[in-house]
């Protein structure tokens, strides 16, 4: 449930599903991006059809080419998802506080993807060349509860696992508020996987490959804040973009596994000490048809791997990120870069016959994309994990190990995209690598090479 397809086409349904507030708040927040000088340039695009339906608006007013957000959508999730033009169920008298304000149409909607997958030598004992339809399939119930509060709920079946359970989760309150001079939008964020409550198509929950394999192989290590949290968490934060330039957050996360005991026990894995702050600033700036924002983002934990007492392992993760769009009538240009830098204390795992008492681990990732108007697109993308030696850590075995316990991976990925419709996409990618869990060559100690990892997968999927 934590591939970045799932998250790909649950940002698509943040701005696709049915909200519910009054036709008011849409023009407070068309009059809000006016105010930034963005909106002409973004409403020239053609939109996705029931965004269209539901605010009048052209569906790409929110995406450069989804699931990227322009400005506009950035806007619209910071407002808790409260947009609409749709007709509503309302309670109390003209001049009384409104007890109740609702959509008319059912807040649900569906996607279903299926891909096929081929890499250049088959996994051990394995067949090569896998179909998956599904791959996944999802329900989204999303909307405007209050004028204030607006929800994003995610619901995943998938074949491997074989059964239906939360993905992703974001609760939002929000409101506006003027300080001097200074517009503040502010609001309150639940959520259940760190950064999926972002607006910026660098952190993790969101970031490049939008769509990928759940079958091909993939390297060993990852930082825990690179999607080792999510659904595993709850966590609560508040947020402020100042005058439509900086943004701020600051949130807390507790263990809130699924199909764990509760309460969290003896029997529990990777199980949090407390609570792990979360923090996320960007600084964003638009000029002409030009749009860059730099920032940074991070998180403190604590863990038990096992059980609820005892030493923990602690790991500490900053990161740098930037994002840049430029747009035409023509053809629109994004690029995304993110560095991630993880310290390790593991003391836990070192008392357990760990090899190394401290570990450090780095990722970065870039991606530049172009999209013609007619929705046609390519994406070439590069991701380097390096890091500390650990052989216990990192250990020799077939497909998955590492002959030099290190974790070092890296490689190239290119991706074709066609979009005949709005709500259906295709997509070819092709994963290069060029070293796989510490070598180009032998790397598992059982004569595999990373080049036998490279990865055909060819994606289509519906959006309804």
């Amino acid at each position: 449930m934590r591939s970045p397809s799932s998250r790909f086409v649950a940002l698509l349904f943040l701005l696709a599903i049915p909200v519910s507030a009054r036709a008011d708040g849409l023009h407070d927040l068309v009059r809000a991006y006016i105010a930034a000088h963005t909106l002409g340039e973004a409403a020239a695009h053609a939109g996705i059809p029931s965004f269209t339906r539901q605010t009048g608006l052209a569906c790409n007013v929110c995406h450069t080419a989804f699931p990227q957000l322009t400005q506009f959508g950035r806007l619209f999730k910071l407002n808790g998802y409260t947009l609409t033009g749709l007709q509503n169920v309302e309670a109390g008298a003209e001049g009384q506080r409104q007890s109740l304000r609702i959509g008319l149409i059912p807040p649900v909607s569906a996607m279903v993807q299926t891909s096929f997958t081929q890499t250049s030598k088959a996994q051990p004992d394995a067949q090569n060349g896998t179909v998956e339809l599904p791959q996944e399939l999802s329900l989204f119930l999303g909307e405007a509860i209050t004028p204030r509060i607006g929800t994003f709920l995610q619901f995943t079946y998938e074949p491997a696992e074989g059964h239906l359970a939360v993905d992703n989760l974001d609760i939002r309150y929000a409101n506006q508020a003027t300080l001097g001079h200074t517009s503040v939008i502010y609001g309150v964020t639940v959520n259940n996987n760190p950064t999926v409550q972002d607006v910026w198509n660098t952190v993790p929950a969101w970031g490049y490959p939008f769509a990928s394999s759940g079958v091909a192989p993939t390297p060993a290590a990852a930082t825990l804040i690179d999607g080792g949290l999510g659904q595993q968490v709850a966590g609560i934060g508040t947020y402020a973009l100042w005058g439509n330039r900086l943004y701020t957050e600051f949130s807390v996360y507790r263990s809130a596994p699924q199909g764990a005991a509760v309460p969290a026990d003896a029997t529990a894995e990777n199980t949090l000490r407390g609570v792990a702050p979360y923090w996320r600033a960007m600084l964003q700036h638009s000029w002409g048809s030009n749009y860059l924002a730099v920032g940074t983002y991070g998180m403190r934990t604590s863990l038990f791997p096992a059980g609820v007492t005892g030493l923990t392992d602690r790991r500490l993760d900053v990161a740098l990120d930037a994002q840049y769009e430029h747009g035409t009538t023509g053809a629109t240009f994004t690029a995304h870069a993110t560095w991630i830098h993880e310290r390790q204390a593991l003391d836990a795992t070192f008392d357990a016959g760990g090899s190394n008492a401290t570990n450090t681990l780095r990722t970065f990732r870039a991606d530049g994309g172009f999209y013609t108007a007619k929705r046609m697109g390519a994406t070439l993308a590069y991701f380097s994990t390096t890091g500390s030696q650990d052989p216990l850590l990192y250990a020799p075995g077939p497909l998955s190990g590492s002959a030099t316990g290190s974790p070092n991976s890296s490689g190239i990925i290119t991706e074709l995209n066609a979009m005949p419709w709005l709500n259906v996409r295709f997509a070819a990618q092709y994963v290069m690598y060029q070293k796989f869990n510490g070598a180009g060559n032998n790397y598992d100690g059982f004569g595999r090479n990373a080049g036998d990892n490279n990865t055909l997968y060819l994606l289509t999927w519906l959006a309804f």
